[in-house]
């Protein structure tokens, strides 16, 4: 599959569907469960996201994902737990798993992936987001 400048998917017309300008395409792989606009969450950062909820005996809560001013580059994620539903949130389900965004983070986040990640040498949520121009060395913030 082709990828672009920074590393995406990049998605050409097929055959089984007609080419329209005015309509965004996309694709859809195996590894990751994808939106027209917003968040991507990967299968691995759901499944994650879903045994917390299990483990707390909260299936009833959202993962926000918000953007704060903060760090070395200016903003800093922080995804936590809600239960709160704020005038504006853009709100998307990943195959049981509510993924809420205020409206002030959304055009911070639109295209931004999340997984989680689980190996010897680190184990957390990671965001590959296209929108972040620049990050500081411990990765914490970006701008």
């Amino acid at each position: 599959m082709a990828r672009n400048e920074s590393g995406a998917e990049a998605v050409e017309p097929s055959a089984s569907s007609p080419y329209n300008p005015g309509e965004k395409q996309m694709s859809v792989s195996d590894e990751t469960t994808t939106v027209s606009d917003g968040i991507l969450l990967s299968d691995a950062a759901a499944a994650k996201v879903k045994g917390l909820l299990e483990q707390e005996g909260r299936e009833d809560l959202a993962l926000r994902v918000a953007v704060q001013p903060g760090g070395c580059s200016g903003l800093r994620y922080q995804l936590f737990f809600d239960e709160r539903s704020l005038d504006g949130d853009v709100v998307k389900d990943f195959e049981g798993v509510k993924v809420v965004t205020d409206r002030m983070s959304a055009p911070y986040l639109g295209g931004a992936s999340i997984d989680f990640v689980d190996t010897i040498e680190k184990q957390g949520f990671t965001i590959d987001n296209p929108n972040a121009t620049g990050s500081c060395a411990c990765g914490d913030s970006f701008s």
